[in-house]
């Protein structure tokens, strides 16, 4: 099964079923048009992974880590599919990360890695833009990783038992491939993650962490069109523009 977000015609949000060509709520049906899709989840925080595929750190000519790199996204970053995210002014390398994002379920605290599956609502695809302008020139990555619109989330989250684990992962600009992998090259596999996360912080519901991105990462500009997909989730579409 695959939820959704949405606006419906009378303006109310909703969460409902995705059904390829419909969404469903309270026993209505809408048309995709009827309605804007919203992003996938509402975080009250975005929990992202750095160099958790070994090809992605060292074409970035870095270290794998020898425990998870973590860093926050807040929640101006979200955008859903069909959003066009704004670049950020004047800089020169904004580039985009194909990523699974992991929707946690419930408030969850000191989670062992044997019972993380219970915390997890499900999975939905994420990108990360990246503005490396700065991110290459401070520790924090604010100006890097947290400006508005940064982290697309979306269409759907799917079920866990939908996704597989050894899901493929790509990313296309403007129709040409940039990024193809699969999740089984993690270095830090989801259990792990969350085992990891949680002895620092409380996750609530709806909370997504996002596992990091495969190699091929590349540069965004105006007026391109992003297509970010995850096996099991679908495909997750976003416009680019640059004032």
């Amino acid at each position: 099964m695959r939820h959704v977000r949405f606006r419906d015609p009378a303006g109310a949000v909703r969460e409902g079923e995705h059904h390829g060509d419909h969404v469903s709520f309270g026993g209505r049906d809408y048309a995709l048009d009827e309605v804007d899709l919203l992003p996938a989840s509402d975080p009250s925080k975005i929990v992202c992974v750095g160099r958790n595929y070994a090809k992605h750190a060292a074409e970035r000519g870095e270290d794998v880590p020898d425990r998870p790199l973590l860093f926050l996204k807040p929640p101006n970053t979200v955008a859903g599919h069909g959003d066009t995210v704004t670049l950020p002014e004047d800089k020169e390398t904004v580039e985009h990360e194909v990523e699974l994002g992991v929707v946690i379920g419930e408030q969850c605290r000191n989670v062992a890695a044997e019972n993380a599956e219970d915390v997890v609502a499900g999975y939905t695809v994420a990108i990360d833009v990246s503005n490396r302008d700065d991110q290459d020139r401070e520790q924090n990555w604010v100006r890097g990783k947290a400006f508005d619109g940064s982290c697309p989330l979306g269409p759907v989250v799917a079920d866990p038992e939908d996704v597989p684990e050894d899901a493929d992962i790509s990313l296309r600009v403007n129709g040409e491939t940039r990024q193809d992998s699969n999740t089984e090259h993690f270095i830090f596999s989801v259990p792990e993650l969350l085992e990891e996360v949680t002895q620092y912080m409380t996750l609530e519901a709806g909370d997504v962490v996002i596992t990091g991105t495969p190699e091929g990462v590349g540069p965004l500009t105006d007026g391109d069109h992003v297509e970010a997909e995850v096996e099991g989730v679908g495909t997750l579409e976003v416009d680019v523009v640059q004032d």
